[in-house]
């Protein structure tokens, strides 16, 4: 089991992943295949920011919700070569990242260690 405070950093790597994968493996073409990964790392990094786990800057958004919306965006990530038309250029990141985000998803432990504390005032 993967537990909170690894999954927040696995985030923040991942999200940073997502961004930088089009230059790094030389997909950048300015359409889907680039815009999908960079739009999901930057939201990934901005929900991270907001969740109530370890190393978020604000706790308002649940660990829960969190994961929910990790899955629906590695699920996204995973179709989006067949569902937006770019299989035939490149799919492998997508389809990796994506799966090793659903993968992340279903392996973390479903409560933090920020989850029982007392809100300070």
């Amino acid at each position: 089991m993967i537990s909170s405070k690894t999954h927040a950093v696995l985030d923040y790597l991942v999200g940073i992943l997502l961004i930088a994968a089009p230059w790094l493996l030389g997909f950048a073409d300015n359409g889907a295949a680039t815009t999908i990964p960079v739009v999901l790392g930057i939201s990934t990094i901005v929900y991270s920011l907001f969740t109530n786990y370890e190393y978020s800057i604000a706790r308002m958004l649940s660990f829960k919700t969190h994961l929910t919306i990790d899955f629906v965006a590695g699920l996204l990530l995973l179709v989006s070569p067949w569902l937006f038309g770019f299989h035939e250029e490149v799919y492998l990141p997508h389809v990796i990242v994506g799966a090793f985000e659903i993968l992340a998803v279903l392996m973390t432990r479903k409560v933090t260690s920020t989850a029982h504390k007392p809100k300070q005032i």
